[in-house]
């Protein structure tokens, strides 16, 4: 039975962010893309993330790979599973819990999109990118999610659950990724998140800002691959 892979996008992000990540992974797996996460919180952004795969039969293989905001879904399904899983891949991402000054930071940034979203959406491409090509690759992507939706997800963000604990109890295996140069969620989160989880594998992306799906799309789509392609045991 081939395994299905569940892509689930960052704050900004619809399903075309994984185009060059997708494309590979065709031929080992039935790739579903979730569409830009729009619901009110994180439980909710899981449940419908859920709903993508509710025709697979309980036996069929799945993997969740969520970046970014997408990757604090996936912990979330994680923590709440409706169904067995595979493996998962977390890129970007980080099990941390919102913290004050991060919340403060939020708050600037809603109040920033409410009054100009292009020009936030300028210095937020810049920011999370390291290559210098990357921005004007993902501008139009982000523009097209809309102020909207990027509010409700940085309100959902700020609201999301500590599910520390429930990493720590994780029997299946997760491989977590990050760039070198990710000003977002930088290195040392991930490496923190990958200590979580029992036999968690870390992957450290040279020349790669927190965009990993589109700044190296060939590495991300490898190391789901290997975990696609890791054989089971029940």
């Amino acid at each position: 039975m081939k395994t299905t892979v569940l892509l689930l996008p960052g704050m900004l992000n619809d399903a075309s962010l994984w185009d060059a990540v997708a494309a590979p992974l065709a031929s080992v797996a039935d790739v579903r893309r979730a569409p830009a996460l729009s619901q009110d919180s994180v439980p909710a952004m899981a449940d419908a993330a859920w709903q993508l795969l509710a025709d697979l039969p309980p036996e069929a293989p799945v993997v969740l790979v969520g970046f970014s905001l997408g990757g604090y879904v996936a912990i979330d399904m994680l923590a709440r599973p409706q169904r067995p899983l595979q493996g998962a891949v977390l890129v970007s991402t980080s099990a941390r819990p919102e913290s004050p000054e991060s919340q403060a930071g939020r708050e600037k940034t809603i109040a920033g999109m409410r009054k100009n979203f292009e020009r936030m959406v300028d210095g937020i491409a810049a920011f999370v990118t390291h290559q210098p090509d990357a921005p004007q690759r993902i501008k139009p992507m982000m523009l097209g999610v809309g102020a909207e939706v990027a509010i409700r997800q940085n309100q959902a963000i700020s609201q999301r659950k500590d599910h520390r604990a429930a990493l720590g109890k994780l029997t299946l295996p997760v491989t977590v990724l990050c760039g070198e140069q990710d000003r977002v969620t930088p290195p040392d989160l991930s490496k923190e998140l990958a200590a979580l989880i029992p036999s968690a594998q870390l992957q450290r992306v040279s020349d790669c800002g927190h965009m990993l799906p589109v700044e190296q799309p060939t590495h991300l789509a490898d190391a789901i691959r290997q975990v696609v392609e890791r054989p089971q045991h029940n």
